[in-house]
């Protein structure tokens, strides 16, 4: 049912008036929904993905299995013995979405990996409120266990919790949102966004470089005053260029609180924890419970850690493998191992990378003949799964740039509803 429904069903198309009416809900953000088509005229596909609700419950049962391991002790040396100073402190912080990668095919999502600055969060929210359903059974589906009218209030809690698990008091009166020249940055009207949500909930807020913030006597500042909380964006995950020396600084000193930061990357988003987390004989000596490690071997392709001594038997195999550097982002630099050259092999052997097996992407027809790849993100905080999305794309990897793709709702059952079946009417290709 719902390889025909994700094959078939037209039934639930982007409303662009609606998708501008929520962008620009606040009267602070006319203008952004011009910003996004000329800026990402491919970030929003017109149609859902659908996905059952036992693959649904899937991912969430792995979810759950990362989670109980990282919580070891045994686990946790294990992912911070290699990995940078700053990732050893902590504030006590959890780290706000993370985003756990799932591709979907005939034996059930797999987990392909995790990321702990997952995008687009507050996006597909708003893009859950714009979408339009023009059939009964279709308009009762679900994209998330969080209804979309309470998402925003839900991601600035997430912000207030990870205050109070820092240790401090009441909330933050004035946030950072910091990357790397923000305004050339794909998601940067995601940063806008966020900048109007902590508006609307009490917080002075500002997209910032981390060049517009100092660390002066004990506290982090930018041009108007003192920043207490930091929502972190870059993709230097361990705080480790000297231009990030202030929010370092900060985040080491207690001075802000940092989210997300340097040991929640060490402890999920490395891609050589994966390699931990499908390591059978380890999880077993750790104690780890047999239904656990079932869950684990069962929802993560084999991934292993890429060594001169195993080359010969990785290149002899690297047809199904995919080969990912350890601490990359964004697809950068990583190769699925049939188109492999020589040279970048020889890149490979020389750097830090896994490799993992190979799932393909499951597959979302846009048109008659036309058939996009798709993987589904969860985006979850404190083991909770808030937001279900899914990116539509061509390639090798998700590059929001293909035409027909981008970001899109994932629909599925309720959870109060006993069964799985979903039906629709096929309806015309939408204009």
């Amino acid at each position: 049912m719902i390889e025909t429904l994700n094959n078939e069903c037209f039934c639930v198309s982007l409303d662009p008036e609606a998708l501008r009416r929520a962008v620009e809900a606040d009267p602070a953000a006319r203008g952004l929904s011009r910003l996004i088509e000329e800026r990402c005229p491919n970030l929003f596909a017109a149609l859902p993905v659908f996905v059952s609700r036992q693959g649904v419950e899937a991912m969430a049962s792995v979810i759950g299995a990362v989670e109980e391991v990282v919580a070891l002790p045994a686990y946790r040396a294990e992912a911070l013995a290699g990995a940078a100073a700053t990732a050893l402190h902590d504030s006590g912080a959890r780290g706000v979405f993370l985003g756990y990668d799932f591709h979907i095919g005939p034996q059930g999502p797999r987990l392909i990996e995790i990321n702990t600055n997952a995008g687009g969060a507050l996006l597909n929210a708003v893009l859950g409120r714009a979408q339009r359903a023009c059939c009964e059974d279709v308009a009762r589906l679900v994209s998330g266990p969080i209804p979309p009218d309470r998402l925003e209030r839900a991601f600035f809690d997430m912000f207030a919790e990870e205050w109070d698990a820092a240790g401090r008091a009441g909330l933050p009166r004035r946030v950072a949102i910091v990357d790397d020249s923000p305004e050339q940055q794909f998601l940067y009207p995601e940063f806008l966004l966020f900048a109007q949500l902590f508006r609307r909930f009490g917080a002075e807020a500002s997209v910032l470089a981390p060049e517009q913030l100092t660390f002066v006597s004990g506290e982090l500042r930018d041009t108007g005053g003192r920043v207490d909380l930091v929502y972190n964006r870059m993709t230097d995950f361990a705080l480790g260029d000297p231009a990030h020396a202030p929010i370092r600084q900060a985040y080491l000193s207690g001075a802000a609180v940092v989210t997300p930061h340097p040991r929640a990357h060490a402890l999920y988003a490395d891609k050589r924890n994966l390699a931990i987390l499908t390591d059978e004989v380890r999880l077993r000596r750790w104690g780890v419970r047999e239904e656990t490690i079932a869950v684990l071997l069962g929802g993560i392709p084999r991934t292993e850690i890429v060594s001169r001594a195993d080359a010969e038997r990785l290149w002899s195999d690297r047809r199904r493998l995919f080969f990912k550097p350890a601490a990359g982002h964004g697809s950068k630099a990583a190769y699925r191992g049939d188109k492999l050259t020589r040279r970048v092999w020889s890149e490979i052997l020389d750097g830090r990378y896994v490799a993992q097996e190979r799932v393909p992407a499951g597959e979302r027809q846009i048109s008659a003949g036309t058939a996009l790849k798709t993987d589904i993100r969860n985006y979850v905080y404190a083991g909770e799964v808030q937001l279900l999305a899914a990116r539509l794309y061509q390639g090798q990897t998700t590059n929001m740039r293909t035409v027909g793709g981008g970001f899109a709702p994932v629909l599925t059952t309720p959870a109060s509803v006993e069964s799985d079946r979903m039906e629709c009417t096929p309806h015309a290709e939408p204009a």
